[in-house]
């Protein structure tokens, strides 16, 4: 399954990059029996947050979108730190989707979708999850989107 994963992402072009550390004092992950716990995630990229700001205001909705992708990413590249395989994935349960949210922004989840549908275009039918997409005052580091997962794994 991991081969099919991985020409699903080289056939997008997604190179994952090296998992980040936590940036404080947490874990990246947690397994719990055969549950992956993944700490949210920010729009990384190249080493550094790609869109900072407030959404609706400093940060446009395509540019949202493409924040939750990064997170995404970020997301699978966590999980294959702490499976070691992308094909222990049995399925994407949830994912929790935080948006800096300038006042009078309501379209948290169009910016979700990003993720959303990354994680369903990487997985199949195993990323079809729940999800939550919530507006926020601020993020860490001034991140535009930031979005943790739980997963379901082989064991």
């Amino acid at each position: 399954m991991s081969e099919t994963i991985d020409n699903r992402l080289e056939a997008m072009g997604i190179r994952l990059p090296v998992a980040a550390a936590p940036a404080a004092n947490y874990v990246p992950y947690v397994i719990s029996g055969n549950l992956l716990y993944l700490s949210g995630q920010l729009p990384m990229e190249d080493g550094k947050i790609a869109m900072t700001g407030l959404v609706g205001s400093d940060v446009d909705l395509a540019a949202a979108q493409r924040a939750a992708e990064l997170c995404a990413i970020n997301i699978l590249a966590q999980a294959k730190a702490a499976l070691g395989d992308l094909g222990r994935i049995a399925r994407v349960i949830k994912l929790n989707g935080f948006v800096a949210s300038a006042p009078g922004f309501t379209e948290q989840h169009l910016v979700i979708n990003g993720a959303s549908n990354l994680i369903a275009n990487v997985l199949g039918d195993a990323g079809k999850h729940a999800r939550a997409a919530v507006g926020m005052a601020a993020l860490p580091l001034n991140a535009a989107v930031e979005i943790d997962a739980i997963l379901e794994i082989t064991l």
